[in-house]
């Protein structure tokens, strides 16, 4: 019998079986008995780009890093495994080299995840050893208020740190935990007899509350605030005074608080507003300075700058977002005229270089004499005076680039 329908990896017989051409002969995928042999041929073509194109999708994620190292090996190995019995028509053995690939690229990339992981794991353990071995320096510690605040934050960093080994996580948290006991224990003890010192902490929060009271009042914002922020301080560090005190004092400490910051928002809204007046006269002032020409009349645009400047300064201050944009752009302007200030002293220090001069006048007689030897023909002459001319231009050139 002969074929009816041929292709580069497959054929159709003409009992309408299709097989599949492979490094190790043809084998049978299936039949077509539906319609032309090249539909079949198409159809089971189709399902091998099927086939292709998931592989492809597992190579462009392990290629961009995306995908799952585990799940990559996995599927191609899958995949590799169905090859022998797929029923496609394509070239089988590039895509059983590809899945090799794939196989072995994903299985070193799960192995160097494995390896990042028992190395974060020894990492943490480190860390957490070394938070152990502070707890329990901190459990012998009489410095309640600190070391109280850093042991609750060394919990917070504990519980941050992950991948350590369950059991020797519970066995790191033991010390850590035991230390904290020993700690609160100790501190409790302390602040039992505390009577007498809550006496005097409601003493220092009376003088604190009254001294609050009357920096509410005050006008000199800069130097209240800063003793009424260190207040805070020195309220906290003077204890606690008791439930019914504490809550009464901090009431009239806190009022006072609130009403000098009131009143200073306030104060601070007027001053704002004048300030935005000031950056529109600034930006008014900048918009003729960016406008004059230094490379002009320097010294009469020299005069209207400093004009501008005067009133610049006399402006008074902006909002502080607005204050480096405009003092740049000012920048930008006094910079131009530098730069412009800067050339023409160049120039003028140049041209009256005397190294300069004597290379222009010797330039101007080799041209002379160069004028006479082409006039009489003297080749010889012509070549050496125009050869030495163009290493005096050379020099006069550096020369005059400074």
């Amino acid at each position: 019998m002969t074929e009816q329908q041929t292709s580069t990896w497959g054929r159709i017989a003409e009992d309408g079986t299709v097989f599949v051409r492979t490094a190790d002969g043809e084998r049978p995928v299936g039949s077509w008995l539906a319609g032309p042999p090249e539909a079949g041929l198409a159809f089971y073509e189709r399902k091998y780009d099927e086939l292709a194109t998931e592989v492809e999708l597992l190579e462009r994620r392990m290629g961009s890093g995306a995908g799952d190292a585990r799940a990559t090996a996995s599927t191609a190995a899958r995949l590799r495994g169905q090859l022998a019995e797929a029923n496609v028509v394509g070239d089988l053995g590039a895509l059983e080299s590809r899945l090799a690939k794939l196989l072995m690229d994903s299985q070193g990339k799960l192995a160097s995840e494995r390896a990042a992981q028992a190395e974060a794991s020894t990492a943490a353990t480190e860390k957490k050893k070394a938070l152990a071995d502070e707890a329990e320096m901190l459990g012998k510690s009489n410095d309640w208020k600190s070391t109280g605040a850093r042991l609750r934050a060394l919990v917070e960093e504990w519980r941050e740190i992950k991948g350590v080994a369950r059991r020797t996580d519970t066995e790191l948290w033991r010390r850590v935990s035991a230390a904290r006991d020993e700690f609160t224990r100790r501190r409790g003890a302390h602040f039992a007899g505390l009577d007498e010192q809550r006496k005097g902490a409601a003493a220092i929060k009376g003088k604190l509350a009254a001294e609050a009271e009357t920096l509410a009042e005050s006008d000199d914002w800069a130097a209240s605030a800063t003793r009424l922020k260190s207040m805070m301080s020195d309220w906290k560090a003077a204890g606690s005074a008791g439930k019914g005190a504490e809550d009464e004092l901090w009431g009239r400490f806190r009022a006072a608080q609130d009403k000098f910051f009131a009143r200073r928002s306030e104060s601070f809204s007027e001053r704002d507003a004048e300030f935005a007046g000031n950056q529109k006269v600034k930006e008014a002032l900048l918009v003729d300075a960016e406008a004059l020409d230094p490379t002009g009349d320097i010294d009469a645009a020299t005069r209207t700058l400093r004009e501008i400047q005067e009133k610049w300064e006399a402006a008074g201050k902006v909002p502080r977002d607005a204050i480096s944009s405009l003092e740049r752009r000012m920048e930008d302007v006094e910079k131009r005229f530098r730069s412009v200030v800067e050339s023409k002293w160049r120039q003028s220090d140049v041209a009256s270089s005397p190294r300069v001069i004597r290379l222009q006048e010797s330039i101007g007689k080799l041209e002379a004499k160069l004028a006479k030897a082409q006039a009489a023909g003297r080749a010889s002459d012509v070549a050496t005076l125009e050869q030495t001319l163009v290493t005096q231009r050379e020099w006069l050139a550096q020369a005059e680039n400074g």
